[in-house]
């Protein structure tokens, strides 16, 4: 059975893990780095930060740290909120490059479909690949129809959309779409927050059959449906347990138990539609 060196293949062929690490309000410095280096330790190839977590620094130091060569890693950030434009973009892309002392990326994503920036900022994001600076592009918290707003006026598709995905926000649609239209989903906070989703009763006895936790079966529904997930940590017991989802398969009565516990619930309070934070 595959592991942490699984793989998806991006439309334009890059491949990326399945499985990596998020570092969203993981402190800059030493919590951080050792989440990040930890995390590399145990097998993980794929980072995943963003300009607006503010620990770009500590996570270049955790992957010097690791001593892993960086063709062996795949490590993704995103432009925030108030950088989109497309001079801007390209100004906040190297700021970034620069805190984490890496010459060129694997994934650059525009963090939210902002109204007015976003087609614009994808535009800087085309001339970032172009360049070679980064070896693929996508896009975060963008919804179908922003997704076809990009394609309707560009040169190319995003590769990748993360946003939040979990049992409890199982976005079906979206999903259907990004299938349909060859587009990487990603789940950002796939553990949801607060913990209940953990205490689901559901879940425990599913978790129960297989000897393994909650958290891991999440984990395993996510990568049989081929998406992309990057659970955050900063425990080193954790970020291993949330690794050890390769040895085990859930069934389809399972899968649909799990899928069926949407209840359209977002883990915080915000409208991807409306898009009006993080501006100044």
């Amino acid at each position: 059975m595959a592991g942490l060196d699984d793989v998806t293949t991006l439309h334009n062929g890059v491949q990326m893990p399945r499985l990596g690490l998020g570092v969203w309000m993981a402190a800059d410095g030493k919590e951080v780095q050792q989440a990040v280096r930890t995390a590399i330790e145990t097998g993980y190839r794929s980072i995943d930060t963003a300009a607006i977590y503010g620990n770009e620094v500590g996570v270049g130091q955790g992957i010097r740290d690791s001593g892993v060569s960086r063709d062996h890693l795949f490590i993704t950030t995103k432009v925030w909120n108030k950088d989109q434009g497309y001079e801007s973009t390209l100004a906040a892309f190297e700021e970034s490059r620069k805190k984490l002392q890496l010459d060129y990326l694997d994934l650059y994503l525009i963090h939210w479909a902002v109204p007015g920036r976003y087609l614009e900022t994808w535009r800087a994001l085309e001339k970032l690949y172009q360049d070679g600076r980064v070896r693929a592009i996508g896009v975060a918290n963008f919804m179908p129809e922003h997704l076809q707003d990009v394609m309707d006026h560009s040169n190319m598709r995003p590769m990748v959309d993360q946003v939040e995905f979990h049992p409890l926000l199982t976005q079906r649609s979206l999903l259907a779409f990004c299938r349909e239209q060859n587009i990487q989903l990603e789940a950002w906070s796939p553990l949801s927050r607060g913990g209940d989703l953990l205490q689901h009763p559901v879940l425990r006895d599913i978790a129960d059959k297989h000897a393994k936790t909650p958290a891991q079966v999440i984990l395993r529904w996510d990568l049989q449906q081929d998406v992309v997930t990057i659970p955050k940590s900063v425990h080193p017991e954790r970020i291993r347990e949330n690794a050890d989802v390769f040895d085990f398969t859930l069934s389809q009565d399972e899968m649909a138990r799990i899928t069926a516990l949407n209840a359209d619930r977002r883990a915080i309070d915000y409208d991807p539609y409306h898009v009006d934070f993080g501006l100044e």
